[in-house]
């Protein structure tokens, strides 16, 4: 009988684990509440309007239909007995495994204060990447009819809180859709004026980058007319409005890329946990007491040769499905061995704009268009398919010569008139 392998969560991590298990003596079970791998580095550029969701997104059934070990589980898991080595589903089914792998991934996290959530939309799924390009473009369309000067100035106030990579993905990119993109197909409003707020509560912008590149990404957003809010956090977010330092900025969308929180695997399995709810796993992603149970990707915090934690980026959580699928192998040959993770950095990258961005690679620093060009070759690269990689292409070569975005549809059902700022997810839907 083969092993009985059980994979939950089709990110980038678990992905991975499925491919690098490819030919072993093992039955998978795939587990996943979505039925799709997402590229999330590129979700960013759904929100706003940039690239549609077939385009960075792939059908899990679709990726793995040639290999007939593995068996795709659409549900969600609410819970790990890890004395009878059962997944245990929501719906009250249980799957049994000799081996779990655990790639669940993290959710947006507002610091103790999650009744701010209805307001200040997180990025972390294709659900919320399409509620928040909804926002943004039912806030420019109810703008058109506003005639109050206040409700339109609000209404035309984008604000992004957290000045990580998404956050200045962001908004260099609703800059440019208002700036580039829009004037030319409104007739009351003139779109380029609308305010792009990015709100940080530390002292920089990037500040996982070096500090020449952080200046540089603060000068590029500056001159894309992006406002920047630095060491001044945010204390409260409602529908209309959002209080930082001592301001309080009238707003109707807000869109929240400050923080993560890791998902409820840590209580699944009743082990510690750090403040984002990362679980602590052993040097070989072995969650400690259960060597039969891994735990990769944003679900953990595992420490890099620099004795720093490993950052919850894709490559990362890439290297680490491959490190598990590369000891369950050895395990099923016999060998039982050590074999601790050693994470390889390949470099960090940010967008800024169009012709703008920043690369780190360690030793080599790039910014510019230079930086820009060589992230959009990575990216395309690691999508999956040509058909991907070449509607990609294409659709960023547009924006680049004509500033055209083609993901700009809504479909309006009855209660169109909602105000973006109170939408609750189902008064309109983006196609």
């Amino acid at each position: 009988m083969h092993q009985r392998i059980v994979v939950v969560g089709a990110g980038f991590g678990g992905l991975e684990v499925v491919r690098g298990l490819a030919g072993a003596a093992v039955d998978i079970t795939f587990i996943d509440r979505r039925n799709h791998h997402l590229f999330q580095p590129l979700l960013y550029q759904v929100a706003t309007a940039s690239l549609a969701t077939s385009e960075i997104a792939w059908p899990v059934r679709s990726l793995v239909r040639d290999r007939p070990e593995v068996t795709t589980v659409l549900a969600n898991v609410s819970g790990v007995d890890a004395e009878r080595r059962l997944v245990q589903l929501q719906d009250g089914a249980s799957v049994p495994y000799d081996t779990l792998v655990l790639a669940t991934g993290a959710r947006h996290a507002y610091f103790g204060h999650d009744e701010w959530e209805p307001y200040a939309l997180g990025l972390k799924t294709l659900e919320d990447a399409t509620t928040i390009r909804r926002r943004i473009l039912v806030a420019f369309e109810q703008a058109e009819r506003e005639t109050d000067p206040a409700r339109q100035a609000a209404l035309l106030t984008f604000v992004i809180v957290g000045a990580g990579p998404t956050g200045v993905e962001m908004a260099g990119t609703i800059a440019e859709l208002a700036r580039d993109t829009l004037p030319r197909e409104f007739r009351n409003i003139d779109t380029a004026r609308a305010r792009v707020v990015l709100i940080e509560a530390g002292p920089r912008v990037l500040a996982g980058f070096p500090d020449e590149l952080s200046d540089y990404a603060l000068r590029s957003l500056r001159k894309l007319g992006v406002e920047v809010e630095l060491g001044r956090a945010v204390s409260d977010c409602t529908a209309d409005s959002v209080a930082y330092g001592d301001a309080r900025l009238a707003t109707s969308t807000i869109i929240w890329a400050a923080g993560v929180r890791a998902s409820p695997a840590a209580e699944w399995l009743g082990v510690p946990a750090d403040r984002a709810g990362r679980l602590q796993v052993m040097p070989d992603l072995t969650v400690p007491g259960h060597p039969e149970i891994f735990a990769i990707g944003d679900t953990v915090t595992v420490n890099g040769p620099n004795e720093k934690p490993v950052p919850g980026i894709a490559p990362a959580a890439k290297q680490e499905g491959q490190h598990v699928a590369a000891i369950i192998k050895a395990r099923l040959r016999g060998e039982t061995g050590q074999m601790p993770f050693r994470y390889r950095h390949q470099g960090s990258l940010a967008q800024i704009g169009k012709r703008r961005a920043v690369i780190d690679f360690g030793r080599i620093k790039l910014r510019g268009a230079l930086a820009w060009w060589l992230w959009g070759i990575a990216h395309i690269y690691f999508l999956i398919g040509s058909r991907a990689r070449l509607s990609v292409a294409i659709n960023w070569l547009w924006i680049h010569a004509r500033n055209q975005r083609s993901a700009r549809l809504i479909t309006q059902g009855e209660a169109a008139e909602s105000s973006p700022g109170k939408d609750a997810g189902s008064d309109l839907r983006q196609t």
